[in-house]
């Protein structure tokens, strides 16, 4: 009984427990409402990782704590000693300095980029970007102090200015130099960047407080730039300022082209200086630097070759296409007629003679002319490094030195014509008279007024010479060059004045009818007007 009882009792209590199957989308029910939060959690926790990023941070949390300029801070500080690191590798020989290496080339221009990816993250928030401005006068005026000095000892160092212009021996700076240079390098990297930034200026609203960082960095530029640059400037002068002195030269044969000595040294020497030149103006405040040297080598040129005197062209030392005599070669012409009878005809000792050697070309002496020099003078200064026409602030700069290369094309232009004895041949006074208004239209009077003085009597047949413009203003030669003659500027300035005095003179001389005299009439009446 009991046994029969026992299974009905079993199989009433088990029918709740029978509907198993709708058990299966339990499950499935449960996974997917597990699921989703795991999708949300995995897309929450992607989307926080750039708040850790120290590149761009939310402005607003990040002014709420001010973690981020803490780090921001450090960040800089370190960017700063990884600049100054000395780096790896194996040393170019030549290179150690009291066992330095010189600053590799970029590490101002990664300096730059770092602090103007953090400026431009937060352009949108201006209590944020005056934040970071604050911060970075720290490790900046950390920099410049450490820049400067590592640049002191070299500076004060004898091997700086040892070899104060390169040589066609020694082109290359020696290795103090090489270090100054990677200073102003480093320096002029990180000027661009501010340049970019607009950090530093006058006229910046935003009183970020960089002047004095920009002002230190320029001054480190032009400690070492200017010396640089000073002594190529004092090797050039006395060459330039010989070019005033006619030399007679030597040439092989008639038609060769005949330079003055000091021409005939420059063209040896300008391409080394081109390439030093372009080593040491790399940075923008040194262009500023290059334009002044090229405006002043230029000005010296024209001041040379305006006052040359003019020499009439030398007759030639000996017959073209015949040697020149030797005093050897007279003695045997003046032995050869006095040969005694007994003595034996030359051609006996023929066969035993050795074969002559072949007779020398023919040489002649001639003195260059300005035109000449003028010319290959422009041609060698065409070769030096000119500050950049694309940048704003250069391209003034550029149009100066370009105006000043242009003068001296012109002037010998006016050289050529004056020498010239076919410039004025079928030609009326009026289109003589045009034609060289036309040719000194951009020179400067000072400079013209000389060359159509001495050429006075060549053109107008009036007088048969004319005195320097410091005698007819009553002057001496070294106080008028001194104060009249020191650059564009003061010539331009003394224009009128000397003019005034020049038509004076003429007038006196009854020469106002002169081309010379109606040239500086209209010259004057330009620039008094």
């Amino acid at each position: 009984m009991i046994s029969f009882k026992s299974p009905i009792h079993f199989r009433t209590s088990s029918r709740p427990t029978s509907p198993n199957p709708p058990s299966p989308p339990e499950p499935a029910m449960a996974l997917e409402r597990t699921s989703r939060p795991l999708k949300l959690s995995f897309s929450s926790f992607k989307r926080s990782s750039p708040s850790i990023s120290v590149s761009s941070p939310p402005p607003t949390l990040l002014v709420q704590d001010g973690s981020y300029l803490q780090a921001l801070s450090l960040k800089l500080s370190e960017a700063v000693s990884k600049a100054m690191m000395q780096p790896t590798g194996p040393v170019p020989v030549g290179e150690l300095v009291g066992g330095r290496r010189p600053i590799p080339a970029g590490r101002g221009r990664a300096l730059g980029l770092l602090i103007a990816s953090e400026l431009k993250a937060c352009q949108n928030n201006p209590h944020l970007h005056k934040a970071i401005l604050r911060s970075l006068h720290r490790p900046l005026s950390v920099l410049l102090g450490n820049l400067s000095g590592l640049l002191l000892p070299l500076l004060s160092s004898p091997a700086f200015l040892s070899s104060p212009a390169p040589t066609v021996q020694a082109p290359n700076p020696n290795a103090t130099q090489l270090h100054a240079l990677a200073v102003a390098g480093f320096a002029g990297e990180l000027l661009e960047s501010f340049d970019e930034m607009s950090l530093g200026l006058d006229n910046d609203a935003r009183g970020d407080g960089l002047k004095a960082i920009r002002e230190g960095l320029v001054s480190l530029i032009g400690r070492v730039v200017n010396p640089l640059i000073a002594g190529i400037q004092s090797e050039l002068v006395p060459l330039l300022e010989s070019l005033e002195n006619p030399v007679a030269v030597t040439v092989p044969k008639a038609g060769a082209k005949a330079l003055h000595p000091s021409v005939v040294s420059l063209q040896a020497l300008m391409p080394v200086y081109a390439r030093a030149l372009a080593r040491y103006t790399t940075t923008r405040p040194s262009q500023t630097t290059l334009a002044t040297f090229l405006i002043s080598i230029s000005w010296k040129a024209l001041v040379a070759f305006a006052n040359r005197p003019r020499v009439k062209p030398s007759p030639p030392t000996s017959p073209l296409g015949s040697p020149q005599l030797t005093p050897s070669t007279k003695r045997q012409h003046v032995t050869s007629g006095n040969i005694s009878p007994t003595t034996p005809p030359p051609t006996r000792f023929a066969l035993k003679l050795p074969p002559s050697r072949p007779s020398s070309p023919p040489t002649i002496s001639v003195t260059p002319s300005a035109a000449a020099d003028a010319r290959a003078l422009h041609e060698l200064m065409v070769l030096l490094p000119r500050p950049s026409a694309e940048c704003d602030a250069t391209r003034v700069a550029r149009e100066a030195v370009d105006e000043a290369l242009s003068d001296l094309t012109a002037l010998a232009t006016l050289l050529e014509n004056i020498s010239n004895p076919l410039f004025k041949v079928g030609k009326s006074r009026e289109a003589i008279s045009e034609e060289i208004e036309k040719i000194t239209a951009d020179l400067p009077t000072l400079i013209a007024l000389p060359v159509l003085l001495w050429s006075y009597s060549g053109v107008t047949n009036e007088t048969p010479s004319i005195p320097p413009v410091s005698s007819i203003i009553n002057i001496s030669e070294d106080e008028y060059r001194k104060n009249c003659l020191s650059g564009f500027g003061r010539a331009e300035q003394c224009s009128s004045i000397i003019g005034h005095s020049v038509l004076d003179f003429l007038r006196v001389q009854g020469g106002l009818e002169s081309l010379v005299a109606q040239w500086l009439a209209n010259r004057v009446d330009d620039i008094d007007h």
